[in-house]
């Protein structure tokens, strides 16, 4: 079988084995140059898309989700005519017929061959090592081989404290494990940083409950069939229920030794990435240029345009090699890195220690220029010291200020957008996507971007990680000028410097499970909150840790703490549920029988078809709470934020225009959802024809009944700022109604900031991001569900039932004593 017959294309047949970083990006630019030279084939060996690989980190520890890191979607590829074999690795190639040969069986012909086949991991080979429970930190799967073990919590050690294994280690420890590294040498990161930096960040780690042993040099993995601990070579033994190969990585160049390619370290290149064939090329981690080999990304994407340039037929001077660069990918460990820092020779150093502010910066000059640089702490001049290495600039003159950074070059505080506007076309702002300055501007300039988001969204300039962002920004405004307005952060409250997204992050990256605990983690400046911040924060954690937080019935507003509505005269209303808007006799002489014996003055039915009691006395609350709870009645809840209420129409019950069974659908849909907590109050219907008699489209959740099943709406509401629904999707079935419907909440649950309605909520994400985690993604669909029906077993309890019979929160209902005066 060939997947690429040369029978139906006349263009030349460009094949590449690996869909990773490397190879992808060398796609990238080829469609950037000549977008219809090639027809392109392109076999992986993971069964997923291309992924930013240096980004595992984050997904590890909670801050991203898989699709964050996505780079080329399954739509890139089609809209590319590029064909994807992804599960289905290249295992032979054959050079004199021109053919790949895939683990299928399948052939592939081709007329140009890029390998791009990455590197694999070092494996120590002592004794244990191939027990269940080690794993490599390498790609996806190894992930989630690490996320399966963390859900029980437990030991895990990391053995390796360079990048990798130190970003494995905080990423292990903030899903709940204690974590232990080892690593051989005398101080971590030994490759980027030197003693000084090395034990400040050993510190860090310290503070954050992960134990690093140096000089520790394994024996051999314990256990029996899964891993139970690690024995060092001086005896120690260091429990561990997981065990992470963070150690190195080795050049992939197998497949090209066999095909007959020159092959020493890696597959060997000359500048414009050529092998030993002509016809065959190599970039990223799998290949050996001029003697290096290397491990970091923005090497990968210089060879990746050198590449490009030369399949492209454009002249190009090629690859002549990469200076490089490092930095920590941790939340608040702020360490970099570049050149060479080893010192000694004819070099010297500067050398800046702030020990109040955990500041460390070391600069390594020779012959007037900057060699290396280490910075800890304060990483915001880390482009600047890196552009003065590659462009071997003589920095004599700005050698008095050179510690204190790019705003004090030459000895006065400059202007920022001074500086970036002074950097030259090729210097690097995004280190993940190894996107340089030029390309930045030229997309402000020729799309008309305006927004950070935009100049994301074209060439993802802090897509990634975000710590360019701040570089990004500048950028902007000093392309755009006066036209150019800063979208700023707006913080929660005056409490913080963080704004709500940031917040609902973190509390899930660090694993924050109480108030007290966000304060202290993300250094908030006032002891105990104000109004503003607590009720937030409580909502937050109430929705990321359902089954663990108790909810801190103080932090919320009166009318939540006391599960009624206060009225103008102090008075309340009690409002009890009535499942889709039914309700029977016996409930009915229930609220007639309550009025009466509570002398309740108003009984009024609501837009929301309950019955509202107004002027309830708030020490008769639990009272009246009492007699609705015996005729069968809980809360409704018209005072939260939170489910109000499912209106409905009679439907095929009743109505002769009815095309499904509306009335039933509303009872279902409120029985499963009552009770849950939102950012703000949630409101459903369900129409029976569309006539709309229940008037769905203006609520959060609107139903519409058809001849052919149900029409979901989402994002509208009443009131001052009317807004209509939009629609979500079309489905045929009463479970399916249901799920896009619980899944529909969570998405709002967990991605709404704290009082924002739905329809704020889409205007400001898109009704294309909702669609895309609801309707376009099953199985995301699906966890969004599981994790709604999850949350429910907590939250469906009475919140009248506990305090009528439990007397729960029984301070709020007693009256102020009387005391006389002396």
């Amino acid at each position: 079988m060939n997947h690429v017959p040369a029978a139906l294309t006349k263009k030349p047949r460009l094949v590449v084995i690996g869909n990773g970083m490397a190879g992808m990006r060398t796609v990238e630019e080829i469609l950037g140059r000549a977008p219809d030279k090639y027809e392109i084939t392109v076999f992986g060996a993971e069964p997923r898309v291309n992924y930013n690989r240096i980004m595992l980190s984050p997904l590890l520890s909670g801050e991203k989700e898989f699709d964050d890191i996505v780079i080329n979607t399954h739509e890139w590829y089609q809209e590319n005519r590029i064909h994807l074999f992804s599960g289905d690795p290249v295992i032979k190639i054959d050079r004199d017929r021109k053919v790949v040969v895939s683990k299928s069986g399948s052939e592939t012909a081709y007329d140009q061959l890029l390998l791009a086949t990455g590197s694999d991991p070092i494996i120590i080979p002592v004794p244990g090592y191939k027990l269940s429970g080690v794993v490599t930190f390498r790609d996806v799967d190894d992930v989630d081989i690490m996320l399966k073990v963390a859900e029980n919590g437990g030991p895990a050690v990391v053995i390796g404290g360079g990048l990798l294994g130190l970003e494995a280690a905080v990423g292990l420890q903030a899903r709940g494990m204690s974590v232990t590294v080892l690593h051989l040498a005398g101080h971590v990161m030994e490759r980027q940083l030197d003693p000084s930096a090395g034990y400040l960040l050993a510190q860090e780690l310290g503070r954050r409950g992960i134990d690093v042993i140096t000089e520790a040099d394994t024996a051999e993995i314990i256990g029996t069939d899964c891993v139970t601990g690690v024995r060092l070579k001086d005896g120690r033994m260091i429990p561990a229920d997981l065990v992470v190969m963070a150690v190195g990585i080795r050049p992939n160049g197998r497949l090209g030794a066999d095909a007959g390619l020159t092959v020493e370290r890696g597959i060997v290149v000359d500048d414009v990435m050529t092998t030993s064939d002509p016809d065959v090329f190599a970039v990223g981690e799998c290949v050996q240029h001029r003697g290096q080999c290397y491990g970091l990304v923005a090497p990968l994407f210089e060879m990746a345009k050198s590449c490009a340039d030369h399949l492209a037929e454009i002249q190009t001077d090629g690859y002549a090699g990469s200076v490089t660069s490092t930095k920590l990918k941790v939340t608040g460990v702020d360490v970099f890195s570049a050149g060479d820092f080893s010192g000694g020779g004819e070099t010297e150093e500067i050398v800046f220690r702030d020990a109040g502010r955990g500041v460390y910066k070391r600069i390594v000059l020779e012959d007037g220029k900057i060699k290396g640089a280490v910075l800890y702490g304060d990483t915001s001049d880390g482009g600047w010291y890196f552009q003065l290495i590659k462009d071997g600039q003589d920095v004599t003159e700005l050698r008095d200020t050179l510690a204190f950074g790019q705003a004090f070059a030459g000895g006065a505080a400059g202007n920022p957008l001074d500086a970036v506007a002074a950097l030259p076309d090729d210097a690097e702002i995004c280190g993940c996507n190894g996107i340089c300055k030029g390309t930045i501007v030229s997309a402000i300039t020729e799309k008309g971007l305006t927004t950070l988001d935009e100049v994301k969204g074209h060439t993802k300039a802090s897509a990634s990680c975000g710590s360019c962002s701040g570089l990004v920004e500048n950028l902007l405004a000093a392309t755009l000028g006066g036209d150019y307005e800063v979208a700023a952060v707006k913080p929660i409250c005056t409490c913080t410097d963080h704004d709500h997204d940031s917040v609902r992050r973190l509390i899930k990256a660090k694993a924050l499970k109480s108030m007290p605990a966000v304060m202290q983690e993300l250094e908030w400046k006032s002891s105990d909150g104000c109004h503003i911040c607590r009720p937030a924060l409580n909502y937050y954690l109430l929705a990321a840790w359902p089954n663990e937080y108790a909810d801190h019935g103080a932090s919320r507003f009166i009318n939540e703490r006391v599960h009624a509505n206060i009225q103008k005269d102090g008075t309340y209303s009690v409002v009890p549920r009535m499942w889709g808007g039914l309700t029977n006799p016996r409930e009915l002489r229930a609220i007639a029988d309550v009025a009466d014996k509570f002398e309740i003055p108003t009984v009024k039915v609501t837009g929301g078809q309950r019955i509202d009691l107004l002027g309830v006395k708030k020490e008769d609350l639990p009272g009246v709470w009492a007699d609705l709870n015996a005729a069968g009645m809980v809360s409704g809840h018209a005072y939260g934020k939170s489910l109000r209420t499912v209106k409905t129409c009679v439907g095929q019950e009743w109505c002769r225009f009815g095309t499904q069974m509306s009335l039933s659908m509303g009872v279902e849909l409120e029985k499963m959802t009552w009770g849950s907590w939102m950012p703000h109050k949630f409101k459903m219907a369900v129409s029976g024809c569309p006539r709309n008699c229940a008037e769905a489209t203006i609520k959060d959740f609107g139903i519409i009944a058809t001849d052919g099943g149900w029409d979901l709406h989402v994002g509208g509401n009443g009131g001052i700022h009317l807004r209509g629904t939009e629609l979500l999707c079309k489905v045929t079935t009463s479970d399916e109604v249901k799920e896009y419907c619980g899944a529909f909440i969570q998405l709002y649950r967990e991605e709404a900031r704290y009082l924002e309605r739905t329809a704020p909520w889409i205007e400001r994400i898109g009704l294309k991001h909702v669609q895309e985690r609801v309707v376009d993604d099953a199985q995301n669909r699906v966890a969004l569900f599981d994790r709604f029906i999850e949350s429910q077993k907590s939250a469906q309890i009475d919140p009248w039932a506990e305090r009528a019979s439990k007397a729960v929160d029984a301070h709020e209902f007693k009256s102020l004593s009387l005391v006389a005066a002396e």
